[in-house]
């Protein structure tokens, strides 16, 4: 229950039918919680937390027709007093540190138990965080060591000429380095950005001021 006595509001957000209607049933079978809105998508959801008006939002991240984080973002440019929680099955570091700060109150993954999850939605309602443990424990050791602090100058350079466009070999013969050398550099910065390929560590670098703001 909310503070108030009132069950909470409760709006559920994935691109699953079969993940929004597990969740409509587990929540819906506690009185605690009033399932009061399904969504497919970040767009659907941001329509539904206007119209009605959510206590915690369980939020995917990777959507159709508006992202999590985009959605997370929304909401919060709106001031929508909801807070929102991530469930998702992604822990990467470059998703959770996005979501939180987009303006995510919490971080679940979907392989978490009932009571975890109940516990989090109380915990979103009175306005704490709700994190999972081991993305906790991440996101403080991020938040006390900068990805800009971990990045270093060369590979700062590979990302660079990345970015301009140029292929592995092509910034090797810039930098007068390996090709290999360049794949161990990208390699180091897939992890330290938590992405898989070059375009999303382009895009992760841009957001986080690591590389100056392309011109528009």
């Amino acid at each position: 229950m909310s503070a108030g006595g009132d069950p909470i509001r409760l709006l559920v957000v994935d691109d699953h039918p079969v993940v929004r209607d597990g969740l409509r049933g587990m929540f819906g079978a506690n009185p605690d919680f009033d399932v009061v809105g399904l969504a497919a998508n970040g767009a659907e959801a941001l329509e539904l937390a206007r119209t009605l008006n959510p206590q915690v939002i369980l939020m995917d991240l990777r959507m159709p027709d508006m992202d999590g984080v985009s959605a997370i973002q929304a909401i919060r440019q709106e001031g929508l007093p909801a807070s929102v929680i991530v469930l998702t099955t992604y822990d990467t570091d470059g998703d959770v540190l996005r979501a939180n700060e987009a303006g995510a109150s919490g971080y679940l993954l979907k392989d978490a138990r009932e009571d975890e999850l109940f516990r989090a939605v109380h915990a979103a309602a009175r306005g704490e965080a709700a994190l999972a443990p081991s993305i906790a424990t991440r996101l403080v050791g991020q938040m006390r060591t900068p990805i800009s602090d971990t990045v270093s100058p060369r590979e700062l350079e590979v990302l660079s000429l990345v970015a301009g466009g140029a292929s592995n070999r092509e910034a090797a013969a810039r930098l007068f380095i390996s090709e290999a050398t360049v794949k161990t550099h990208l390699l180091h910065l897939y992890e330290k950005l938590g992405v898989n390929d070059r375009a999303a560590a382009v895009a992760v670098a841009y957001d986080r001021g690591l590389l100056p703001a392309r011109a528009r």
